[in-house]
């Protein structure tokens, strides 16, 4: 690989142009891989209401109804979450500690085990603050 390139394209973000020789100059002609505001902006809107709708009701204990909206909103943020992630891996984003997709390397299974046991106690302590607003 020519010096200035990386594998999703020149290190420089200005420039696509890289001179490797007086006579030879090398164009990077993909994009770069990033995430655009089309794709980030109804995430963080879903992300901002659902995390609203589900903050109100617990903070406030809103009557009889709180309980609803709270795991509304929990399952709003929920969703956008995961849009963020599948949007993050489309441009090929990892989750820190895994490896590249396609690199052939296996995930190491203290990192899977980390993230399955907090994405579990951030569930069950979200589900158990909604069963005591009853």
């Amino acid at each position: 690989m020519a010096p200035g390139l990386t594998p999703d394209g020149p290190d420089d973000a200005v420039g696509t142009a890289v001179v490797v020789d007086a006579d030879e100059v090398e164009v990077e002609l993909r994009p770069q891989r990033r995430l655009r505001i089309w794709q980030l902006a109804p995430i963080v809107g879903l992300a901002a209401v659902g995390s609203l709708m589900f903050a109100f009701p617990l903070a406030f204990g809103s009557g009889d109804g709180g309980a609803v909206v709270a795991m509304l909103g929990l399952l709003i943020s929920s969703c956008a979450a995961g849009w963020g992630v599948m949007a993050a891996r489309k441009v090929g984003h990892t989750w820190p500690g895994l490896p590249a997709r396609g690199s052939g390397e296996r995930p190491d299974w203290r990192v899977l085990a980390l993230y399955v046991a907090t994405i579990g106690a951030l569930v069950a302590l979200a589900v158990w603050r909604v069963a005591r607003l009853r």
